[in-house]
C-alpha cells in the first residue's frame, strides 16, 4: 500500500553519504534531487531502484523511526549491514534469522546518523533469491 515515504535528516550531505553506501548492496541508489525552487530551498532527494521511493529532506530530525527495506537475498542483508556500519551506522542487530516473525525472516538492523532504525530484510529461504 505504501507508494513512497521519507524522513527528516539534520545534515542532508552526511545522511546522503550514509544512504549511498548502505543502499548500494540492495541495488538502490540516489535517483533524484528536487530543484530548490520547488522546496523553498530545502534539500530534498530520493532513493530507489527504478524510481524514488525513499526520500530525505533536510530539517530538524529526531530518532525513533523504523524503516525496513527489501533485500533479494540473505547475502544482500549481510552486505547492507557491513556497508551501513562502514558508512557510520551503529549496530542495532546483526544479520540473522528472526523466527519470531516467521521461519525465513532474515534481517539486520542499524541506526543511521540521525538515530533512525534502518533494517534490511529478506523473506526468502536460503536457496531462493527474490526479484
Amino acid at each position: 500500500m505504501i507508494d513512497h515515504t521519507g524522513i527528516s535528516v539534520a545534515d542532508f550531505d552526511k545522511a546522503k553519504s550514509f544512504y549511498d553506501r548502505a543502499f548500494a548492496p540492495l541495488g538502490a541508489s540516489f535517483l533524484m534531487m528536487v530543484p530548490a525552487e520547488h522546496t523553498g530551498g530545502v534539500k530534498v532527494g530520493g532513493y530507489g531502484r527504478e524510481r524514488p521511493v525513499f526520500w530525505l529532506h533536510e530539517a530538524t530530525a529526531g530518532p525513533g523511526r523504523h524503516y525496513a527495506f527489501a533485500a533479494r537475498s540473505r547475502g544482500e542483508v549481510d552486505a547492507f549491514y557491513e556497508a551501513a556500519l562502514s558508512a557510520g551506522g551503529r549496530d542495532n542487530g546483526k544479520p540473522g534469522l528472526r523466527p519470531h516473525y516467521h521461519p525465513d525472516y532474515y534481517a539486520a538492523f542499524v541506526f543511521d546518523p540521525d538515530g533512525n532504525n534502518i533494517e534490511a530484510v529478506c523473506h526468502a529461504r536460503p536457496e531462493e533469491t527474490l526479484r
